[in-house]
């Protein structure tokens, strides 16, 4: 039901409602009225029947009496009349007449209780009004009923019966109320029209309005307001057209432009405005991301701002990061929910074995069974590879119990996109600083760290490995002879040797010791929570593979050897700085001995007089 239409009942009702009040009110009212009228004529009946008989009575005439009361009874609307006597009249005076004995139990009961008793017995022809009223016997009134009646103050002398027939107040009333009725008829009628006639154009535009409104609501502006009207609706009308042009021609811009921004696979709203909204609260978020990660210092810190945003924003529970090292193909872990990890060991040492790095396309489980051969995951998954640069590349795997549950994690790719490109350019930035630090850092012949890298290291790390109880083995070693070499061949053959000696150290130690150049020919290793018995078996290594490598200068075959000397951290010292120049101590003691051997320090090789 339209508005137009709503009001129209409205009314209808209302108009009804005050007809059928105002017919039932005069109704009732009729019905009061005639029934009121038959009371008062009978009350005057009653008087000019008792004032008649009082007359017969004094004037001896009494047994005149049914004439008058038959001529009494010939009234217009009585339609019968009697009169009874009571007991003491009859008593006094006789039965009377025939017609003056009580009928039936009204008059009994009014010559007994002296009380007016009125009924009305109505059907669908006749409508007949009893009335009984009582003579009580009084001393003073006019006349003296006890001048003539041998009764008492009070008594009841007898009663008048009357019937009347009110027919004709009935009739006129429906009658009335008939006018009444088609009165009312006739005036809702002429108000519903009247309120249709003007009311209906502004619900038209009301409707239009509405139409207009809600096709706004799904970003179709191009509506426009119709209206007959010539007041204020007209200006309504007019100004609605106005705003939805102007709507009609930046709106659409501003949805482009934001999708350009930011694409929504997720947004289930088809509303234009709501859409806007959505997009605008996720660069706002994004832009204060990249504000946020452009102030962190380095790019574990900005790793761990992924880790919140997809925690806390996106409510992954069971994900992992990676970094990827292109040049390499080593796939390094940055963050995991758990401890299980999502690839098989394999992954990790060699990128290429991951279908999202190798093929650079995002990899869902959904798409096909066992999609991802070397993943470890036995719940549905997805896996999604962003580049940085040329150098470095991140994936991100998330896991869900159910394919359903995957699928809506899924949704928030597109965002979380968002977040990867906000972030490129600061990760690209902070890896470049990273590797310019890195340079600095390195040896450039041996790739080797050098000793400001060293120095750094124990700064940060010499406290912590005294408090978590970590203990290192200083390895010092130097190239016996070195000078010759330089002196003999050049500084070439001098670099040959020294990077020859580079390569063997780093493939005989673990990823987690620190082979260092500490400088000119001279080598530091630090071997990480190693034994006595460990570290002299990874010196003895060193020396004796480096005393088998033959370098061919020219046409001489040059063979070197090495004097390494061992002291323990914080077994010898709890000052790294001191265990190196005990190792020193140590080394210096092997080349006073004959050179090409490992010595371990002992207290006696450092002397009460020497300095640190």
């Amino acid at each position: 039901m339209n508005a137009n239409r709503k009001i129209l009942f409205i009314v209808a009702l209302m108009l009804i409602g005050l007809a059928v009040a105002t017919i039932t009110n005069v109704a009732l009212n009729f019905r009061d009225y005639g029934y009121n009228n038959a009371i008062e004529k009978s009350k005057m009946t009653a008087e000019i029947v008792r004032d008649g008989l009082t007359a017969h009575m004094v004037n001896g005439i009494m047994d005149k009496r049914e004439f008058f009361l038959s001529n009494i009874a010939n009234i217009k609307d009585v339609q019968s009349l009697w009169i009874v006597r009571s007991q003491t009249v009859i008593a006094q005076h006789g039965l009377g007449l025939e017609n003056e004995r009580p009928r039936d139990a009204i008059d009994r009961k009014v010559l007994q209780d002296g009380v007016i008793v009125r009924e009305i017995h109505e059907d669908s022809k006749n409508a007949v009004l009893r009335v009984t009223i009582p003579y009580i016997a009084s001393a003073y009134g006019s006349p003296n009923c006890l001048s003539c009646h041998n009764a008492k103050e009070g008594d009841v002398l007898g009663a008048i019966s009357m019937e009347f027939n009110i027919n004709d107040i009935r009739l006129t009333g429906a009658l009335t109320i008939a006018k009444i009725f088609a009165i009312n008829v006739i005036f809702i009628i002429i108000a519903l029209w009247v309120t249709n006639y003007y009311f209906k154009p502004y619900m038209k535009l009301f409707e239009n309005l509405q139409q207009g409104i809600k096709r706004a609501r799904t970003g179709d502006f191009t509506f426009r307001f119709k209206t007959t009207l010539t007041d204020a609706g007209s200006e309504v009308a007019e100004q609605m057209n106005t705003l939805f042009e102007k709507i009609e021609d930046t709106f659409g811009g501003i949805k482009h432009n934001l999708n350009t921004f930011s694409s929504h696979s997720n947004l289930s709203t088809t509303d234009p405005l709501s859409t806007a909204g959505v997009i605008i609260q996720e660069l706002s978020d994004v832009y204060k991301f990249k504000k946020t990660i452009e102030l962190d210092s380095s790019k574990d810190a900005i790793y761990e701002r992924f880790v919140y945003v997809l925690r806390e924003k996106f409510h992954f529970t069971h994900f992992a990061l990676y970094e990827v090292d292109k040049m390499t193909k080593e796939r390094k872990l940055i963050h995991i929910s758990d401890h299980k990890s999502f690839c098989l060991p394999i992954a990790d040492t060699n990128a290429m074995e991951c279908r999202a790095y190798r093929t650079a396309s995002d990899v869902y489980s959904t798409d096909f069974p066992n999609l991802c051969a070397n993943c470890a995951e036995d719940k549905a998954y997805t896996c999604i590879p962003f580049n940085i640069n040329d150098d470095l590349s991140l994936i991100l795997s998330y896991s869900a119990k159910s394919s359903a549950e995957i699928e809506k994690m899924n949704l928030f790719m597109p965002s979380i996109k968002n977040y990867f490109e906000a972030a490129k350019a600061v990760i690209e930035s902070r890896t470049l600083m990273d590797k310019l630090r890195d340079s600095s850092l390195r040896d450039g012949p041996t790739r080797l760290y050098n000793r400001r890298f060293l120095e750094e290291f124990i700064d940060k790390s010499a406290e912590q490995a005294l408090r978590s109880n970590i203990s290192y083995a200083v390895l010092m070693i130097d190239i016996d002879f070195f000078k010759m070499i330089n002196d003999t061949y050049g500084h070439d053959a001098g670099d040959v040797v020294i990077k020859s000696l580079a390569e063997i150290l780093q493939q005989s130690v673990r990823k987690s010791d620190l082979p260092i150049r500490y400088g000119g020919e001279e080598f530091l290793v630090l071997l990480h929570n190693t034994t006595p018995e460990g570290a002299m078996a990874v010196a003895e290594k060193i020396r004796t593979r480096f005393s088998e490598k033959k370098f061919q200068f020219g046409s001489d075959t040059v063979q070197k050897s090495l004097s390494i000397g061992i002291s323990h951290f914080p077994l010898h010292a709890d000052s790294i700085w001191k265990v190196i120049k005990f190792a020193d101590t140590a080394l210096y003691e092997g080349k006073h001995n004959g050179r090409n051997c490992v010595v371990e320090f002992e207290a006696r090789m450092y002397g009460e007089g020497d300095q640190f």
